[in-house]
Protein backbone atom coordinates (compact mmCIF):
# COMPACT_ATOMS: atom_id res chain seq x y z
CA UNK A 1 0.00 0.00 0.00
CA UNK A 2 2.74 2.30 0.50
CA UNK A 3 4.37 1.63 -2.60
CA UNK A 4 0.81 3.27 -3.95
CA UNK A 5 1.20 6.56 -2.20
CA UNK A 6 4.34 6.73 -3.54
CA UNK A 7 3.67 6.26 -7.22
CA UNK A 8 -0.02 8.71 -5.98
CA UNK A 9 2.32 11.47 -5.15
CA UNK A 10 5.21 10.84 -7.70
CA UNK A 11 2.45 11.07 -10.26
CA UNK A 12 1.04 14.25 -9.12
CA UNK A 13 4.37 15.86 -8.88
CA UNK A 14 5.61 15.00 -12.28
CA UNK A 15 2.11 15.34 -13.57
CA UNK A 16 0.87 18.21 -11.65
CA UNK A 17 -2.77 19.11 -11.57
CA UNK A 18 -3.95 22.58 -11.99
CA UNK A 19 -0.42 24.23 -12.24
CA UNK A 20 -0.52 27.43 -13.74
CA UNK A 21 -1.76 31.05 -13.21
CA UNK A 22 -5.13 32.30 -13.08
CA UNK A 23 -5.88 35.61 -14.51
CA UNK A 24 -8.61 37.61 -12.82
CA UNK A 25 -8.36 35.63 -9.59
CA UNK A 26 -10.53 36.55 -7.09
CA UNK A 27 -8.19 35.71 -4.69
CA UNK A 28 -4.12 35.32 -4.94
CA UNK A 29 -2.41 34.15 -2.00
CA UNK A 30 1.81 32.55 -1.57
CA UNK A 31 3.37 31.44 1.24
CA UNK A 32 6.83 29.90 1.89
CA UNK A 33 8.61 27.46 3.93
CA UNK A 34 11.64 29.71 5.10
CA UNK A 35 13.33 26.24 6.28
CA UNK A 36 13.54 24.26 3.37
CA UNK A 37 12.92 27.18 0.46
CA UNK A 38 9.42 25.66 -0.66
CA UNK A 39 7.03 28.71 -2.41
CA UNK A 40 3.71 28.19 -2.85
CA UNK A 41 1.15 30.45 -4.89
CA UNK A 42 -2.56 30.24 -5.56
CA UNK A 43 -4.69 31.74 -7.74
CA UNK A 44 -8.85 30.91 -7.35
CA UNK A 45 -11.99 32.04 -8.85
CA UNK A 46 -14.81 32.61 -6.81
CA UNK A 47 -18.33 31.22 -8.72
CA UNK A 48 -21.28 31.43 -6.46
CA UNK A 49 -19.80 30.84 -3.13
CA UNK A 50 -17.54 27.92 -4.75
CA UNK A 51 -14.57 27.61 -5.96
CA UNK A 52 -14.87 27.65 -9.94
CA UNK A 53 -11.68 27.15 -10.61
CA UNK A 54 -7.90 26.93 -8.83
CA UNK A 55 -4.64 27.47 -10.06
CA UNK A 56 -1.36 27.49 -8.52
CA UNK A 57 2.54 27.40 -8.76
CA UNK A 58 5.70 26.97 -7.25
CA UNK A 59 8.75 25.52 -6.50
CA UNK A 60 9.80 23.16 -3.84
CA UNK A 61 10.24 19.46 -2.75
CA UNK A 62 8.38 16.58 -4.07
CA UNK A 63 6.08 16.39 -1.46
CA UNK A 64 5.27 20.22 -1.37
CA UNK A 65 4.54 20.00 -5.17
CA UNK A 66 2.64 17.11 -4.99
CA UNK A 67 0.41 18.60 -2.23
CA UNK A 68 -0.69 21.86 -3.96
CA UNK A 69 -1.78 19.52 -6.96
CA UNK A 70 -3.56 16.93 -4.55
CA UNK A 71 -5.08 20.10 -2.72
CA UNK A 72 -6.44 21.73 -5.95
CA UNK A 73 -8.44 18.62 -7.27
CA UNK A 74 -9.79 17.98 -3.90
CA UNK A 75 -11.31 21.61 -3.55
CA UNK A 76 -12.81 22.68 -7.29
CA UNK A 77 -15.90 22.48 -7.26
CA UNK A 78 -16.55 22.72 -3.56
CA UNK A 79 -17.99 25.85 -1.18
CA UNK A 80 -16.23 28.17 0.56
CA UNK A 81 -17.75 26.88 3.47
CA UNK A 82 -16.38 22.98 2.83
CA UNK A 83 -13.15 24.49 1.73
CA UNK A 84 -13.02 26.06 5.20
CA UNK A 85 -13.76 22.93 7.12
CA UNK A 86 -10.93 20.86 5.76
CA UNK A 87 -8.55 19.93 7.75
CA UNK A 88 -4.94 18.92 7.83
CA UNK A 89 -5.70 15.40 8.87
CA UNK A 90 -7.83 15.55 5.27
CA UNK A 91 -5.00 16.76 3.20
CA UNK A 92 -2.61 14.08 4.77
CA UNK A 93 -4.99 10.96 4.44
CA UNK A 94 -5.25 12.19 0.78
CA UNK A 95 -1.52 11.96 0.41
CA UNK A 96 -1.41 9.10 2.39
CA UNK A 97 1.33 10.52 4.87
CA UNK A 98 -0.21 10.59 8.38
CA UNK A 99 3.22 9.76 10.00
CA UNK A 100 5.76 12.74 8.14
CA UNK A 101 8.59 14.01 10.50
CA UNK A 102 7.43 17.66 11.58
CA UNK A 103 9.85 18.86 8.69
CA UNK A 104 7.85 17.22 6.01
CA UNK A 105 4.85 17.93 7.53
CA UNK A 106 4.96 21.97 7.25
CA UNK A 107 6.11 20.50 3.11
CA UNK A 108 2.72 18.70 2.89
CA UNK A 109 0.55 21.62 4.64
CA UNK A 110 2.27 24.65 3.14
CA UNK A 111 -0.81 24.34 0.11
CA UNK A 112 -3.47 24.12 2.68
CA UNK A 113 -2.32 26.78 4.28
CA UNK A 114 -1.86 28.81 1.31
CA UNK A 115 -5.18 27.92 0.92
CA UNK A 116 -7.15 29.43 4.10
CA UNK A 117 -4.50 32.00 4.23
CA UNK A 118 -6.20 33.51 1.16
CA UNK A 119 -9.61 32.22 1.77
CA UNK A 120 -9.54 34.08 5.55
CA UNK A 121 -8.11 37.18 3.96
CA UNK A 122 -11.12 38.11 1.59
CA UNK A 123 -13.47 40.02 3.88
CA UNK A 124 -16.06 40.47 1.03
CA UNK A 125 -18.00 38.30 -1.78
CA UNK A 126 -16.86 39.69 -5.36
CA UNK A 127 -19.23 42.18 -6.06
CA UNK A 128 -20.86 42.76 -2.45
CA UNK A 129 -20.37 44.78 0.31
CA UNK A 130 -21.55 42.44 3.33
CA UNK A 131 -18.72 40.31 5.42
CA UNK A 132 -18.87 36.82 5.11
CA UNK A 133 -16.36 34.88 7.43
Amino acid sequence: MLDFYREFILDHYRHPRNKGKLPNADISHEEHNPVCGDRIHMDIKLEDDHIADIKWDGEGCTISQASASILSEMVKGKSIEEVRQLSKEDLLEQLGMETLTPARIKCALLSLKVLKAGLYGLTTWPGEEDEWN
